[in-house]
């Protein structure tokens, strides 16, 4: 569970990034949104503190981190304790699941893509946000990971390596949406959501099992 360490040592600085980052993060809610079902169960695989689930309306939350899910639940979010590699719920329970930035901190990805797609009922959607690590906030991230509390433990991938990702797992019918086109510093408004990658360095994809 060494994953799990810098985010119950510094759940705080966490929490205080996204509020110094205020309209980075509100562009990363809008372009998850986009892609989002508009009804049904949904659960996210990380939920971390609920900074995502609780204003996207996720009310079920798997997550390592005792600290964390603390938060999430102060936040309403039924938050249990679990690995995205071994989820705690029976076949075919949700309508769709999210995994923001937790592709990155997965032991091992193909078992966690392969757990969502279990939990999933048929025609479900898996939707996953991540900056991709061909763009430039990815390549920053690379660059200065060692600097960094939670990124030092972090594996970056580009879009088209979480697609192969995807579909080795057994997903398809593929839907990309991009945001975040400046450096962090110089966002001062919620930044456009646009349709594909390779722009943005917030990219979320969605796919159909």
């Amino acid at each position: 569970m060494a994953k799990t360490k810098p985010f119950d040592l510094h759940t705080a600085r966490y929490e205080q990034w996204f509020g110094l980052n205020k309209y980075a993060y509100e562009s990363e809610i809008s372009a998850i949104q986009s892609l989002l079902p508009a009804s049904g169960e949904g659960l996210e695989i990380g939920v971390g503190s609920g900074l995502f689930a609780d204003p996207l309306g996720i009310r079920h939350g798997v997550d390592p981190s005792g600290k964390m899910r603390e938060l999430a639940r102060k936040r309403g979010i039924e938050a249990v304790n679990g690995v995205a590699e071994s989820l705690p719920y029976e076949d075919a329970r949700f309508d769709f699941a999210l995994m923001v930035t937790t592709i990155c901190f997965l032991d091992d990805t193909q078992a966690a893509l392969r757990e969502a797609y279990r939990v999933l009922k048929s025609g479900g959607y898996l939707i996953i946000g991540f900056v991709d690590r061909e763009s430039d906030l990815g390549k920053q991230y690379l660059a200065h990971r060692e600097e960094s509390l939670f990124y030092k433990i972090a594996t970056f991938y580009s879009t088209d390596e979480v697609v192969a990702l995807l579909e080795r797992a057994g997903f398809k019918d593929f839907m990309f949406k991009q945001t975040v086109f400046h450096s962090l510093g110089e966002i001062h408004s919620v930044e456009p959501v646009k349709e594909g990658y390779g722009e943005g360095s917030f990219v979320v994809v969605r796919a159909r099992k």
